[in-house]
């Protein structure tokens, strides 16, 4: 029997899950409000923080981490990866710790989490489905300005998770279908998902698409330019991936709060959640049209889908384009467990990490 720890930081909580071979034995989302984390000035910070509740955990369920035979994280910010399972390594968390991907996503901490406790423990460590994922059409890439790209920041592992085993349950693989997929919670991201690709999303932690709990979405680039002349690029940094949308406009990260709010009436409330709910309608629209409305399923998951008015929503504005499944919370800690076991069991094989990006350009066109 292998024993897994699963670490899964979001940009509100730390999900931890122990697998025991392929049974989930115990899983517990630590939730973390914004004015806690923000008392960090830089993600990387959160490492000891975030190190020291897991022990904690762990100590209140009877266990000690050299009893575990592997680490496993959520991943991200390294250069862009393929698919499948990745070995951790000295490598992959230094580039990890320097975000040379340029995302700060707080899923960068699974590595460096994993990492720490592999190192700690002699063991090995393992991600899987990083944020950076790259499996993007060459049209999602490009921007008008010359040599500034967009690239995948997005909930990969969930996404993919989630599209694998609603194709499962239609009796398909995921290769056979065209989905959208909308991971909607701390953070928001839709993907197109195109005959098992994701060949297009928004970058969620990057300022694009629905503003979140804890993220600015896409704002007037020429507005934002006026907002950093009057604050800094580091504030602006900030609002992006952790003290923007409802942290900004509210000062909880906590949706639990906003919703009940909402729920009351409370005028403020209303049009900031129905802003939200309204931004993330655009968004599926905008991958429907990426798959030229050849759209066999919307999945909806993520933990806002704990609200009932949020798939209501969607369905009054999207349900034209395809039929709607809801998959409440997330698939990601067994997506994270499965593959690791069948490389711990001999099955499969994990990939050593390249330290290069997926990507490297348009071939002999300049740009």
């Amino acid at each position: 029997m292998f024993r897994l720890l699963i670490i899964n930081p979001g940009s509100t909580s730390t999900k931890v899950s122990i697998f025991e071979d392929e049974t989930s034995v115990a899983e517990i989302n630590l939730f973390h409000d914004s004015s806690e984390l923000l008392k960090f000035n830089h993600v990387n910070e959160q490492l000891d923080f975030r190190y020291q509740v897991i022990l904690n955990m762990l100590k209140e369920q009877g266990l000690k981490p050299e009893e575990f035979d592997a680490f496993v994280g959520r991943g991200g910010s390294a250069c862009t990866q393929l698919g499948g399972v990745t070995k951790i390594d000295e490598r992959l968390y230094n580039d990890t710790v320097i975000a040379v991907g340029g995302s700060e996503h707080p899923a960068k901490l699974g590595v460096m989490l994993a990492w720490k406790f592999a190192v700690q423990y002699n063991k090995p460590a393992f991600t899987l489905n990083p944020t950076n994922v790259d499996e993007y059409c060459d049209y999602a890439r490009l921007t008008g300005i010359k040599g500034l790209y967009r690239v995948p920041h997005s909930h990969v592992l969930n996404q993919k998770a989630v599209a694998a085993y609603h194709a499962a349950q239609a009796g398909k693989t995921y290769e056979d279908m065209n989905l959208i997929v909308a991971h909607i919670d701390g953070g928001i991201t839709v993907g197109a998902h195109q005959h098992g690709r994701m060949i297009d999303g928004n970058m969620g932690a990057d300022g694009e698409g629905a503003f979140t709990p804890t993220r600015i979405g896409s704002v007037p680039v020429l507005q934002l330019l006026d907002y950093i002349e009057e604050h800094s690029i580091e504030e602006v940094r900030l609002l992006c991936c952790r003290a923007g949308g409802f942290v900004d406009l509210f000062g909880t990260s906590n949706s639990d709060t906003i919703h009940e709010l909402f729920e009351k009436g409370d005028k403020k409330a209303t049009l900031v959640w129905n802003t939200m709910k309204y931004q993330i309608c655009k968004m599926i629209g905008e991958m429907a049209a990426v798959l030229c409305g050849k759209v066999d399923g919307i999945l909806l998951t993520g933990g806002l889908l704990r609200f009932d008015d949020v798939r209501e929503m969607i369905e009054e504005h999207c349900g034209f384009i395809a039929p709607i499944t809801v998959y409440p919370g997330e698939m990601e800690q067994e997506a994270m467990a499965v593959p690791v076991l069948a490389v711990l069991n001999g099955k499969a094989e994990a990939r050593t990490y390249s330290g290069k990006n997926v990507w490297n350009g348009f071939g002999d066109i300049d740009l």
